[in-house]
Protein backbone atom coordinates (compact mmCIF):
# COMPACT_ATOMS: atom_id res chain seq x y z
CA UNK A 1 0.00 0.00 0.00
CA UNK A 2 1.47 3.22 -0.97
CA UNK A 3 1.64 6.26 1.56
CA UNK A 4 0.52 9.87 1.28
CA UNK A 5 3.32 11.08 0.64
CA UNK A 6 3.24 8.61 -2.23
CA UNK A 7 0.30 8.99 -3.53
CA UNK A 8 0.92 12.83 -3.77
CA UNK A 9 3.65 12.34 -5.38
CA UNK A 10 2.38 9.98 -8.04
CA UNK A 11 -0.85 12.44 -8.00
CA UNK A 12 1.57 15.78 -8.72
CA UNK A 13 3.64 13.56 -11.46
CA UNK A 14 0.15 12.55 -13.30
CA UNK A 15 -0.82 16.13 -13.06
CA UNK A 16 2.10 17.43 -14.84
CA UNK A 17 2.02 14.89 -17.37
CA UNK A 18 -1.69 15.51 -18.36
CA UNK A 19 -0.91 19.22 -18.31
CA UNK A 20 2.10 18.40 -20.45
CA UNK A 21 0.47 16.71 -23.00
CA UNK A 22 -2.59 19.82 -23.70
CA UNK A 23 0.53 21.91 -23.93
CA UNK A 24 0.41 22.97 -28.50
CA UNK A 25 3.77 20.95 -29.12
CA UNK A 26 4.88 25.16 -30.83
CA UNK A 27 4.30 26.46 -26.91
CA UNK A 28 7.06 23.63 -26.08
CA UNK A 29 9.39 24.34 -29.31
CA UNK A 30 9.07 27.84 -28.28
CA UNK A 31 9.75 27.67 -24.60
CA UNK A 32 12.73 25.29 -24.90
CA UNK A 33 14.06 28.42 -27.65
CA UNK A 34 13.67 31.11 -24.64
CA UNK A 35 15.10 29.15 -22.22
CA UNK A 36 18.31 28.55 -24.48
CA UNK A 37 17.89 32.29 -25.62
CA UNK A 38 18.35 31.17 -28.73
CA UNK A 39 16.98 33.64 -32.09
CA UNK A 40 13.76 31.97 -33.80
CA UNK A 41 13.33 34.52 -36.46
CA UNK A 42 11.29 33.51 -40.18
CA UNK A 43 15.12 32.42 -41.04
CA UNK A 44 16.66 31.15 -38.37
CA UNK A 45 16.72 27.05 -38.48
CA UNK A 46 15.19 25.31 -34.78
CA UNK A 47 15.82 21.75 -35.58
CA UNK A 48 18.04 21.44 -32.63
CA UNK A 49 15.25 22.54 -29.81
CA UNK A 50 12.68 19.59 -31.80
CA UNK A 51 12.66 16.38 -30.57
CA UNK A 52 11.82 13.25 -32.13
CA UNK A 53 8.39 12.79 -33.07
CA UNK A 54 7.29 16.60 -32.40
CA UNK A 55 7.56 17.84 -36.17
CA UNK A 56 4.68 15.49 -37.24
CA UNK A 57 2.56 17.12 -34.21
CA UNK A 58 3.66 20.64 -35.40
CA UNK A 59 1.85 19.64 -38.92
CA UNK A 60 -1.24 18.50 -37.24
CA UNK A 61 -1.26 22.03 -34.88
CA UNK A 62 -0.57 24.04 -37.81
CA UNK A 63 -3.30 21.86 -39.52
CA UNK A 64 -5.90 22.99 -37.07
CA UNK A 65 -4.54 26.22 -37.16
CA UNK A 66 -5.25 26.76 -40.94
CA UNK A 67 -7.99 25.19 -40.74
CA UNK A 68 -9.60 28.16 -38.67
CA UNK A 69 -8.14 30.73 -40.87
CA UNK A 70 -10.08 28.91 -43.91
CA UNK A 71 -13.34 29.53 -41.31
CA UNK A 72 -12.32 32.85 -40.96
CA UNK A 73 -12.25 33.45 -44.71
CA UNK A 74 -15.96 32.00 -44.99
CA UNK A 75 -14.61 29.06 -47.29
CA UNK A 76 -17.18 25.99 -47.25
CA UNK A 77 -14.76 23.48 -46.28
CA UNK A 78 -17.34 20.68 -45.53
CA UNK A 79 -19.22 21.52 -48.90
CA UNK A 80 -16.65 22.20 -51.49
CA UNK A 81 -15.20 19.17 -52.69
CA UNK A 82 -12.22 21.82 -53.59
CA UNK A 83 -11.11 22.96 -50.25
CA UNK A 84 -12.27 19.92 -48.15
CA UNK A 85 -8.53 19.36 -47.37
CA UNK A 86 -6.62 22.08 -47.71
CA UNK A 87 -5.83 22.67 -44.55
CA UNK A 88 -3.54 19.63 -44.20
CA UNK A 89 -2.10 19.98 -47.72
CA UNK A 90 -1.12 23.70 -46.55
CA UNK A 91 0.17 22.46 -43.39
CA UNK A 92 2.47 19.61 -44.99
CA UNK A 93 3.56 22.18 -47.99
CA UNK A 94 4.93 24.41 -45.36
CA UNK A 95 6.27 21.88 -42.51
CA UNK A 96 7.59 19.13 -44.92
CA UNK A 97 8.77 21.59 -48.45
CA UNK A 98 8.65 24.70 -48.53
CA UNK A 99 9.45 25.76 -44.60
CA UNK A 100 11.57 22.43 -44.35
CA UNK A 101 14.76 24.62 -43.82
CA UNK A 102 13.52 25.48 -40.56
CA UNK A 103 12.81 22.34 -38.88
CA UNK A 104 15.49 20.08 -39.92
CA UNK A 105 19.35 19.63 -39.94
CA UNK A 106 21.34 20.80 -42.51
CA UNK A 107 22.42 18.55 -45.14
CA UNK A 108 25.14 15.98 -44.79
CA UNK A 109 28.66 17.68 -46.26
CA UNK A 110 31.46 15.60 -46.95
CA UNK A 111 34.85 17.23 -47.45
CA UNK A 112 37.69 16.50 -48.76
CA UNK A 113 41.28 18.32 -48.29
CA UNK A 114 42.70 20.21 -51.41
CA UNK A 115 45.37 17.54 -52.11
CA UNK A 116 46.24 19.09 -55.60
CA UNK A 117 46.00 22.17 -54.05
CA UNK A 118 44.15 23.97 -56.83
CA UNK A 119 43.85 27.92 -56.52
CA UNK A 120 42.09 28.61 -59.70
CA UNK A 121 38.72 30.11 -59.97
CA UNK A 122 35.59 27.79 -60.00
CA UNK A 123 31.99 28.75 -60.65
CA UNK A 124 29.01 26.64 -59.64
CA UNK A 125 25.69 27.57 -61.50
CA UNK A 126 23.41 28.31 -61.87
CA UNK A 127 21.36 26.96 -59.30
CA UNK A 128 17.72 27.13 -58.91
CA UNK A 129 16.48 28.64 -55.83
CA UNK A 130 12.89 28.32 -54.46
CA UNK A 131 11.87 30.68 -51.53
CA UNK A 132 9.26 32.78 -50.22
CA UNK A 133 9.46 35.89 -48.45
CA UNK A 134 8.79 36.55 -44.82
CA UNK A 135 6.50 39.58 -45.62
CA UNK A 136 4.10 37.81 -47.63
CA UNK A 137 4.78 34.11 -47.74
CA UNK A 138 4.63 34.53 -51.67
CA UNK A 139 7.08 32.92 -53.58
CA UNK A 140 10.79 34.13 -54.87
CA UNK A 141 12.07 31.63 -57.26
CA UNK A 142 15.26 32.87 -59.08
CA UNK A 143 18.80 31.39 -59.71
CA UNK A 144 22.15 32.25 -57.84
CA UNK A 145 25.74 31.53 -59.12
CA UNK A 146 28.77 30.38 -56.64
CA UNK A 147 32.14 31.68 -57.15
CA UNK A 148 35.20 29.78 -55.02
CA UNK A 149 39.11 30.92 -54.79
CA UNK A 150 40.56 27.78 -53.26
CA UNK A 151 43.97 27.48 -51.64
CA UNK A 152 45.97 24.77 -50.02
CA UNK A 153 43.69 24.86 -46.94
CA UNK A 154 40.32 24.69 -48.97
CA UNK A 155 38.34 21.98 -47.84
CA UNK A 156 36.73 20.52 -50.96
CA UNK A 157 32.57 19.70 -51.20
CA UNK A 158 30.58 17.95 -54.41
CA UNK A 159 29.01 20.34 -56.62
CA UNK A 160 25.81 19.14 -55.59
CA UNK A 161 26.46 19.83 -51.96
CA UNK A 162 26.26 23.15 -53.15
CA UNK A 163 23.13 23.25 -54.66
CA UNK A 164 21.84 21.70 -51.19
CA UNK A 165 23.14 23.92 -48.91
CA UNK A 166 21.57 26.64 -51.21
CA UNK A 167 18.05 24.68 -50.70
CA UNK A 168 18.51 24.39 -47.30
CA UNK A 169 18.66 27.90 -46.80
CA UNK A 170 16.54 28.86 -49.10
CA UNK A 171 13.24 26.49 -47.42
CA UNK A 172 12.37 29.58 -44.77
CA UNK A 173 10.64 32.85 -45.07
CA UNK A 174 13.33 35.03 -46.31
CA UNK A 175 14.44 38.39 -47.87
CA UNK A 176 17.11 37.99 -50.59
CA UNK A 177 19.71 40.10 -48.95
CA UNK A 178 19.61 37.94 -46.13
CA UNK A 179 19.38 35.01 -47.56
CA UNK A 180 22.66 35.21 -49.89
CA UNK A 181 24.47 36.49 -46.71
CA UNK A 182 23.59 33.32 -44.29
CA UNK A 183 24.09 31.12 -47.72
CA UNK A 184 27.94 32.59 -48.29
CA UNK A 185 28.47 31.96 -44.47
CA UNK A 186 27.42 28.55 -44.30
CA UNK A 187 29.91 27.84 -47.37
CA UNK A 188 32.86 29.68 -46.34
CA UNK A 189 32.55 27.59 -42.36
CA UNK A 190 32.16 24.30 -45.05
CA UNK A 191 34.93 24.86 -47.35
CA UNK A 192 37.38 28.25 -45.64
CA UNK A 193 38.30 29.41 -49.56
CA UNK A 194 40.56 32.80 -49.72
CA UNK A 195 37.24 34.05 -51.68
CA UNK A 196 33.96 33.23 -52.39
CA UNK A 197 31.34 35.53 -54.95
CA UNK A 198 27.55 34.78 -54.89
CA UNK A 199 25.50 36.59 -57.61
CA UNK A 200 21.43 35.97 -56.96
CA UNK A 201 18.53 37.08 -59.45
CA UNK A 202 15.36 36.30 -58.36
CA UNK A 203 11.34 36.76 -59.31
CA UNK A 204 9.28 37.79 -55.79
CA UNK A 205 5.90 37.15 -56.43
CA UNK A 206 5.04 39.47 -53.53
CA UNK A 207 6.15 41.94 -56.48
CA UNK A 208 4.41 39.94 -59.26
CA UNK A 209 1.49 38.68 -57.73
CA UNK A 210 0.43 41.48 -55.96
CA UNK A 211 0.89 45.12 -54.79
CA UNK A 212 2.08 46.98 -58.74
CA UNK A 213 1.75 43.36 -60.25
CA UNK A 214 4.85 44.08 -62.26
CA UNK A 215 5.89 40.51 -63.72
CA UNK A 216 9.29 41.60 -65.32
CA UNK A 217 10.97 43.07 -62.32
CA UNK A 218 13.56 41.16 -61.03
CA UNK A 219 16.18 41.38 -57.84
CA UNK A 220 19.77 41.17 -58.30
CA UNK A 221 22.06 41.05 -55.33
CA UNK A 222 25.52 39.67 -54.62
CA UNK A 223 28.20 38.81 -51.82
CA UNK A 224 31.92 39.16 -52.10
CA UNK A 225 34.20 37.82 -49.46
CA UNK A 226 38.07 37.59 -49.36
CA UNK A 227 39.96 37.90 -52.45
CA UNK A 228 36.52 39.15 -54.86
CA UNK A 229 36.51 41.86 -52.37
CA UNK A 230 40.24 42.49 -52.61
CA UNK A 231 40.70 42.20 -56.20
CA UNK A 232 38.64 44.18 -59.13
CA UNK A 233 40.05 41.93 -61.87
CA UNK A 234 39.07 38.80 -60.13
CA UNK A 235 35.47 39.99 -59.44
CA UNK A 236 35.33 41.60 -62.48
CA UNK A 237 36.25 37.80 -64.19
CA UNK A 238 33.88 36.41 -61.88
CA UNK A 239 30.90 38.73 -63.09
CA UNK A 240 31.73 37.72 -66.82
CA UNK A 241 31.84 34.42 -66.49
CA UNK A 242 28.39 33.85 -64.89
CA UNK A 243 25.54 33.56 -67.81
CA UNK A 244 23.32 35.68 -66.40
CA UNK A 245 20.16 36.37 -68.77
CA UNK A 246 18.46 39.60 -68.68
Amino acid sequence: MKTLPELSTASAASAVAADDAGTPVSVKIRERLRAARHRFNANDNIADFIEPGELEKLLDEVEHKMQGVLDSMVIDTESDHNTANTARRVAKMYINEVFRGRYVQGPPITEFPNAERLNELMIVGPITVRSACSHHFCPVVGKLWIGVMPNERTNVIGLSKYARLAEWIMGRPQIQEEAVVQLADLIQEKTKPDGLAIVMEATHYCMAWRGVKDMDSKMINSVMRGVFLKDVNLRREFLALIPRQG
